[in-house]
């Protein structure tokens, strides 16, 4: 018996052992792996429809996804972070201009705006009678948290574009064997679980697909209608106003960070026609959170809209970018393992 004891502690040691291990020499790669895998499984549909056009051929298919991916998927990226640090310079520069010189004093339409306008007048007049360090002991913090976490995310550009060439290969290798390592997941969940442990993993690819659809899509048509709009109102430096947006978007901050400053600096500078017209399709763009979002996420994956929704925020605090998929997939899992366990209850 003592024996025994030990030989099975012994394994299970060795067993915990050679994941870890396994897990530290494949951590460069994690990152890079659940990005693919993500895209894989959110475009595998689109996938198998090409495969269909081109005769069965899966060649043609996985040279077609990996092109588009490039282009919709890494190109705008890349092109949201090298405008934004092309144009530090003179990002910059306003930023010391508005520093030493202080703010100048609040407009009148804002004290004249229902219901928010004395609170934000106030707030103005605070700001303005600090003067420069006011301004700069104020706007400080955030601006280092908000650079902070957006180099922790991405780090260097050098990085980044190595992160994006092992996310494009590997998401060419998945789509190329993709159904192999379906079956091998299929298999490990129903070795853990049997059917329901089978039923798990095919949710967590459902619940995966919708993300990916309703953050994905939502952010590019809410980024593309909200450049369109900076461009006809004339705004400047509308390309890297649409680069900042698509990254908030993407990280589910939304495209109004952007657009109302931006609509607020208009009215400052007397352009009060384009300024309305711009904050009514502000409005409207912003909507699309509430319209495209909840429709795509529930084509994806039948589960609560909540519970996706607080998964993809939580995921984000908790994880990074990372968990936009991440915490959807773990609170879906989750959900479904409690609703089976219930319905056993029930039957009993």
């Amino acid at each position: 018996m003592q024996n025994n004891l030990t030989r099975n502690t012994l394994a299970v040691v060795c067993i915990f052992a050679l994941l870890a291990l396994s897990i530290w020499v494949l951590k460069p790669f994690l990152a890079a792996t659940v990005w693919a895998g993500m895209i894989v499984v959110a475009t595998w549909p689109t996938l198998i429809l090409l495969e269909r056009l081109f005769g069965g051929r899966r060649g043609p298919a996985v040279a077609v996804m990996t092109l588009a991916m490039l282009l919709l998927l890494v190109m705008p990226l890349w092109w949201a972070v090298s405008t934004i640090v092309k144009n530090s310079d003179d990002i910059i520069q306003v930023s010391s201009h508005l520093a030493a010189g202080g703010l100048p004093a609040a407009p009148e339409w804002l004290k004249t705006t229902p219901l928010v306008g004395e609170k934000l007048a106030t707030a103005w007049a605070d700001l303005v009678a600090g003067g420069a360090e006011g301004l700069t002991e104020h706007v400080a913090p955030y601006a280092t948290q908000t650079g902070r976490w957006i180099f922790s995310q991405f780090g260097g550009l050098g990085g980044l574009l190595v992160q994006f060439l092992l996310v494009i290969l590997i998401a060419a290798i998945l789509y190329a064997s993709g159904e192999d390592a379906a079956i091998l997941l299929k298999k490990i969940g129903y070795r853990l679980g049997s059917a329901r442990g089978e039923k798990v993993m095919i949710l967590a690819g459902q619940a995966i697909r919708g993300v990916a659809l309703g953050v994905g899509v939502t952010a590019v048509a809410q980024t593309t209608l909200g450049g369109l709009g900076l461009v006809v109102a004339g705004v400047p430096f509308a390309g890297v106003l649409s680069a900042a947006m698509l990254m908030l978007c993407i990280a589910q901050a939304g495209p109004m960070l952007v657009l109302l400053p931006v609509v607020g600096w208009m009215y400052w500078q007397g352009d009060h026609t384009w300024a309305t017209v711009l904050l009514i399709w502000s409005l409207m763009v912003a909507s699309l959170d509430n319209i495209l979002r909840p429709m795509l996420i529930r084509r994806g994956a039948d589960l609560p809209l909540l519970l996706i929704l607080v998964g993809v925020l939580g995921g984000l605090l908790t994880f990074g970018l990372i968990g936009i998929f991440v915490g959807p997939v773990t609170l879906a899992v989750t959900y479904t393992l409690m609703q089976s366990w219930l319905e056993e209850g029930e039957h009993a």
